[in-house]
């Protein structure tokens, strides 16, 4: 496989991975009663945790190398987000289901990895060119 079809594939894979964080994130919100409390947090919740993919499809289109860094730091402050909602559902319990919620924190906590890294990356790159 050629550079340019690994760096597709990979964007692909995120890509996905993030759509499928996306949808678990809805599956858990449709979990949470409709509580004050509840309701409070499955809106931030459903609204961080599926800003990550649409971010990302944003930075796939990125009108500069700056660009791209904003978006991608866009994605990265939206996971952390989404990381505090859950652990709130977690510990508090909102949802009866808590393995379902640890494996998203799980998820989660690797997909922060992966944009730290990509951010810190393409901001060293910006600094060689």
């Amino acid at each position: 496989m050629q550079n340019n079809e690994l760096n597709e594939k990979r964007k692909f894979d995120l890509e996905d991975r993030l759509i499928d964080f996306a949808i678990k994130v809805i599956e858990i919100v449709e979990l949470i009663p409709s509580s004050r409390a509840g309701s409070h947090i499955a809106g931030q919740l459903v609204r961080s945790g599926t800003s990550p993919a649409l971010n990302y499809g944003e930075a796939q289109s990125a009108e500069s190398r700056s660009d791209f860094i904003h978006k991608m730091k866009i994605c990265l402050k939206e996971l952390r987000e989404t990381k505090i909602s859950l652990k709130i559902i977690y510990k508090k319990p909102l949802v009866i289901e808590l393995e379902i919620v640890q494996k998203l924190i799980t998820e989660n906590d690797e997909l922060i990895s992966i944009f730290m890294k990509s951010v810190s990356t393409a901001t060293e790159n910006k600094k060689t060119s």
